[in-house]
């Protein structure tokens, strides 16, 4: 028996309240520990929901969260395979998970209240429409796109070009990190609510209010994140 038989053959018990990211959890350790070496091909969806006694769906999302981060891709019809050993710096793209929570609040927080003060009553509308369609919308990779234009349209808003050629440069990991975190866990629902309070400040024209409401927003983004993949 080899070392991938031996693990797979000691039964896991996983909580069932964060089955996926506990699934998660664990075999992102085991790739950053090499012990799923860099072209190894991880256990099948129905081995891995067999090993910890949950449905093949919340291994299937615990999957492509990894895939998300970049440590093993999906090959159609042949299974997942690692793609790197790890270093423990997850990347979103071009980017660390560190380094994007460390400057998304330097340009959004004020771009917010940029917003508030700036937007024209068509920016308002489309925020608005954003918040209705993603509080409607129930496909997890929908959502994320509708999320991503929702943050750009705020630094759009702003009318300050650096703020929205930032947002715009740091689009798609901030997609890739939205994705994680709305595989894993409950933040669609908890991000509908802060978008509107962000909007609902943004439409009263309250500079204060919206900057606040963006950092409250941000901070429980970075609470998720250090929750899922540990501190950054």
């Amino acid at each position: 028996m080899n070392d991938l038989e031996s693990w797979l053959s000691d039964s896991a018990i996983l909580s069932r309240k964060s089955a996926s990211e506990l699934v998660f959890e664990e075999l992102r350790n085991l790739i950053l520990s090499g012990r799923f070496a860099a072209g190894s091909k991880l256990p099948s969806e129905a081995k891995l929901a067999a090993k910890y006694g949950v449905s093949r769906p919340i291994v299937r999302e615990a999957l492509r969260s990894l895939q998300i981060l970049g440590l093993t891709e999906t090959r159609t019809g042949s299974g997942t395979y690692v793609l790197a050993a790890g270093d423990g710096d997850i990347r979103y793209g071009n980017y660390s998970a560190r380094d994007l929570m460390e400057a998304r609040p330097f340009v959004e927080v004020s771009a917010a209240g940029w917003a508030a003060l700036r937007r024209s009553d068509d920016e308002l509308s489309r925020l608005l429409a954003l918040c209705d369609r993603m509080e409607g919308e129930e496909d997890t990779e929908a959502w994320v796109r509708l999320d991503s234009d929702f943050h750009g349209l705020i630094a759009e808003a702003s009318k300050n070009a650096v703020f929205r050629d930032i947002v715009d440069d740091v689009r798609e990991a901030m997609a890739q990190q939205s994705g994680l975190l709305t595989a894993l866990g409950p933040r669609r629902e908890e991000s509908n609510e802060e978008h509107r309070a962000i909007v609902e400040a943004i439409r009263k024209g309250a500079e204060a209010e919206a900057q606040a409401a963006m950092e409250i927003h941000l901070k429980k983004v970075e609470a998720a994140v250090s929750r899922i993949i540990g501190s950054m």
